[in-house]
């Protein structure tokens, strides 16, 4: 699953955020796509953050933290992640969520 978000302004950029190894196959209820860095939009910056989730069983993000990505967009990919809701289940579960910052064409 992927979806895109298009931002308004001077630059625009397309952000994805695509759902992946989400352990026991929990799917997203809600996704907040992060907000394109001033800096990263003046200085051309593009790329893929890698964020690691730890999801509750009630389906909130209890912890989430940076597995790669330029240190630019790092922050705003964390904060997004942290906001995404997924279905319930029985147990936590571990995944990866990848948020890609990317020119739009």
């Amino acid at each position: 699953m992927a979806i895109a978000a298009v931002l308004a302004g001077p630059s625009t950029v397309s952000l994805r955020a695509q759902d992946s190894d989400i352990e026991g196959m929990r799917r997203p209820k809600s996704k907040v796509q992060p907000g394109y860095p001033d800096l990263a939009r003046k200085m051309k910056i593009t790329g893929t953050v890698k964020v690691q989730v730890v999801v509750s069983p009630a389906g909130t993000v209890k912890e989430a933290k940076i597995l790669g990505g330029h240190p630019v967009l790092a922050n705003a990919a964390l904060e997004a992640a942290r906001k995404w809701r997924f279905e319930p289940a029985a147990e936590e579960s571990t995944g990866v969520v990848d948020f890609k910052f990317e020119p739009h064409q």
